[in-house]
């Protein structure tokens, strides 16, 4: 998405950096003509983040996880070995 001069300048001042812009972007709420980021949403997402750092780390552990699935059904699931993937 574009910025204009204004907005990179205003981004300066109130130490708002270009990341912070495009994920705001991406995972804010729209209202009206703005997209917004609360304190409130930024705490929920925080806590969704940490969950999956949590599983990943748990996945991480065995190696990494296999799950064999059929037509919406899993068959089995075993410990990934000898995979880098």
């Amino acid at each position: 998405m574009h910025t204009t001069h204004h907005a990179r300048g205003r981004m300066s001042q109130r130490g708002v950096s270009q990341d912070m812009v495009e994920y705001v972007l991406t995972n804010g709420t729209m209202e009206q003509d703005k997209i917004i980021m609360g304190k409130k949403e930024a705490i929920r997402k925080l806590g969704i983040l940490q969950e999956e750092q949590r599983l990943l780390k748990k996945i991480l552990d065995k190696g990494g996880v296999v799950v064999v699935a059929d037509n919406n059904t899993v068959i089995t699931t075993y410990n990934c070995q000898g995979r880098t993937h």
